[in-house]
């Protein structure tokens, strides 16, 4: 769990909604597990949280055996008022630099 390295608090800029999405551009076929782990959630929000992705669009998903492989729409606008004239990939570019 990488979301409290020196800090005196637990919050942070980014949302779980965006560390689950951007991992999974970075790994399509990650385990709900790690991603869990990753994002310091349980897998039960994990899941929910792919799931309001997948419902709105931002993301779906193919079996591949017993593992799932995720597309991530990195077109699609950011939601917020603020950040709308940006899209997913203007995020996902920004932290993976």
């Amino acid at each position: 769990m990488s979301t409290k390295k020196n800090n005196t608090s637990s919050w942070t800029f980014l949302t779980n909604h965006a560390h689950v999405l951007m991992r999974l551009a970075k790994n399509p076929s990650e385990r709900i597990r790690d991603l869990a782990v990753e994002v310091g959630i349980t897998e039960r929000r994990v899941q929910r949280i792919i799931f309001e992705l997948e419902d709105d669009g931002y993301l779906n998903h193919i079996r591949d055996g017993r593992r799932n492989i995720y597309k991530v729409f990195s077109r699609k606008p950011l939601r917020h008022c603020i950040e709308e004239h940006r899209q997913v990939c203007d995020l996902i570019q920004l932290i993976n630099k």
